[in-house]
């Protein structure tokens, strides 16, 4: 009998040891892994369970391994299992059983960021210069950008973006445009969303370690500048913010919406939608 601290933990199937696993909601199954284990034996109990699984019309094996038996996923790979995705607390490798081609989902594929357009009562642009990054030390003044955490609405992080790198107070308006780009941060697409800010606060407090200098620019001169001028996006992002300004332009507004199984919001065209009704 084997003396594993695993083995006696291990779902029972006809008398075979297999690892302990739920099913998912597209025929497969999910196992994950709690306690240290000798990678011959793990190797022979991943055998075993996919021999069943195969038996029971399983496609797609998931294995989630927390950070602390990462030395188990070479076992894993030998048999057969590729790296789906990793996050800073575990390593999810996946194996599909049949013969075709598989039909599991990729890894998230995309970064979410945003630009802000914030402009006051004086018609003036809350603008950074960047510390870091590649417009470092260039002089170039450009809207407030970031990146959505996981989990954050496009919305509301454009608010906190707004105010970690100026310490303005902000209410978001529209999502006003956006772009799409592929092979860019770590080799993934990037969403892009241009969002328009209504300011609450005019105070402005740059952030330290990112920020070398923000201030609040007539728009004139914000698009007057040579990197403004030279770049096709910036030049459409102006044009449609101004547009927006002079009432000749709407963007999408979020709206709070339940799907099947999930909580979000839907952007989109209130003003439009709402004059056809």
């Amino acid at each position: 009998m084997s003396t594993d601290p695993m083995v006696g933990e291990e779902a029972r199937n006809g008398g075979v040891t297999m690892l302990p696993a739920v099913e998912d909601k597209y025929g497969g199954v999910m196992t994950e892994m709690t306690r240290p284990m000798d990678p011959s034996a793990f190797s022979a109990l991943l055998r075993s369970s996919l021999s069943n699984w195969t038996l029971q019309g399983k496609k797609g094996v998931w294995i989630k391994l927390p950070r602390q038996l990462i030395g188990l996923a070479e076992t894993a790979v030998k048999e057969g299992f590729w790296f789906h995705h990793a996050e800073k607390n575990y390593l999810m490798l996946v194996y599909w059983i049949p013969k075709q081609d598989h039909t599991l989902p990729s890894n998230a594929s995309h970064r979410v960021g945003i630009a802000a357009f914030v402009l006051n009562h004086k018609k003036e642009v809350l603008v950074v210069q960047e510390k870091t990054g590649r417009f470092k030390g260039q002089g170039i003044w450009k809207f407030p950008t970031g990146v959505v955490n996981e989990g954050e609405y496009i919305h509301d992080g454009s608010v906190r973006e707004v105010k970690e790198e100026t310490g303005v107070d902000t209410e978001f308006v529209q999502v006003l445009a956006f772009r799409q780009t592929h092979k860019a941060f770590f080799e993934k697409s990037d969403l892009f969303f241009v969002c328009m800010m209504k300011p609450l606060s005019l105070e402005i407090n740059a952030q330290e370690s990112e920020i070398e200098a923000a201030q609040w620019m007539p728009w004139e001169e914000y698009n007057k500048q040579p990197f403004v001028q030279n770049h096709e996006l910036l030049r459409y992002m102006t044009d449609i913010c101004s547009a927006k300004t002079n009432g000749d332009y709407e963007g999408f507004t979020p709206l709070p919406v339940s799907a099947p199984d999930l909580q979000g919001n839907l952007y989109f065209n209130n003003r439009d939608l709402s004059s056809r009704q």
